[in-house]
């Protein structure tokens, strides 16, 4: 005797791949937030670390580090090297500003620092970001923090921005030395004591986003080991739609979606930017470290950047 056997029907097939479908759509934005939570957890970690890179150099110097020898001859990155587990890289860098004597063979991207400034840190790197592809400067690397700088901006010339359309400059835990032409020995550092509104309510470093190529070009947000790109100013709130103001048009590639809103101009002033949804992480004075929100009160964002403001701070 013959026996039927009954398959599934083309319909029931269908059903079952649309249900499977469904559940997919259903688990995909789950599991790509737990890793977002993963990552901005690992990006946390990172900022803790530098705080305690900051406090570590404090206690050996009595002073935080320079935020930036002028453009060209290092910044904060390369001076806490030692205090997060790069001694090897730390003692590398060639850096004579230390000795008052600035000279070009220092500067980042000569072949003396070259080992140190195409490495890139995964200390330094929000695991959120793409790390920059690209071969343009020497091919060294672009990164992901960066030294509260104050909350106006620096003039091309050096000098902080001391009214900025009717913002006044009130400190900043971290500056920019002045450019070798003028540079005196002096590099101007800040103890902790120097700042007046307290540790836990001063921003010492925040996120950036690594510029890519553009339309032939670099983007230079996150390119760190330059003085220009080592910070952010918290004139511009967290991942604001206003443009970052930059010293050199060539250094803003808009023609990459990747990269943020920027033109050029004087005063120059970089907001806090990262790749998490809804605002970015940073690192008090106090070491301490937490997420801010994108919508965050200008004037609240504009004191936490701020050492001598004695500002009352709203709701944060």
């Amino acid at each position: 005797m013959s026996r039927n056997q009954r398959g599934f029907t083309l319909v029931e097939l269908l059903v079952v791949i649309a249900i499977i479908g469904i559940l997919i759509a259903l688990l995909l934005p789950a599991v790509q937030a737990a890793r977002e939570a993963a990552r901005r957890s690992q990006c946390l970690n990172n900022m803790k670390q530098i705080g305690l890179a900051f406090h570590n150099y404090h206690d050996t110097h009595k002073t935080l580090p320079p935020g930036a020898y002028g453009c060209c001859w290092g910044t904060w990155l390369a001076s806490i090297l030692p205090y997060v587990e790069q001694t090897a890289l730390g003692g590398m860098y060639c850096n004579d500003n230390k000795y008052g004597i600035p000279t070009d063979i220092c500067r980042y991207g000569h072949a003396p620092n070259l080992p140190v400034t195409r490495s890139q840190l995964s200390c330094y790197t929000c695991p959120s970001d793409q790390s920059y592809q690209g071969t343009a400067y020497n091919r060294v690397t672009s990164h992901n923090y960066v030294g509260n700088f104050g909350n106006t901006g620096y003039t091309v010339d050096g000098p902080v921005a001391e009214n900025m359309n009717g913002v006044l400059f009130r400190g900043a835990p971290l500056c920019r030395s002045g450019q070798p032409a003028g540079f005196t020995g002096r590099v101007q550092c800040f103890a902790f004591s120097t700042i007046w509104d307290g540790l836990s309510n001063t921003l010492l470093a925040s996120e950036t986003v690594q510029g890519q190529d553009g339309g032939g070009a670099r983007d230079l947000r996150g390119f760190a080991w330059f003085g220009n790109g080592c910070y952010f100013n918290t004139y511009l709130t967290p991942n604001s739609n206003e443009p970052d103001v930059m010293a050199n048009i060539a250094h803003c590639r808009l023609q990459n979606p990747a990269n943020p809103p920027c033109t050029a101009g004087d005063p120059f002033t970089f907001a806090a930017r990262s790749r998490h949804p809804g605002g970015v992480q940073a690192v008090m004075c106090d070491g301490s470290g937490r997420f801010f929100s994108e919508t965050i009160d200008w004037n609240t964002w504009n004191a936490l950047g701020t050492t001598q403001g004695k500002e009352s701070l709203g709701s944060w």
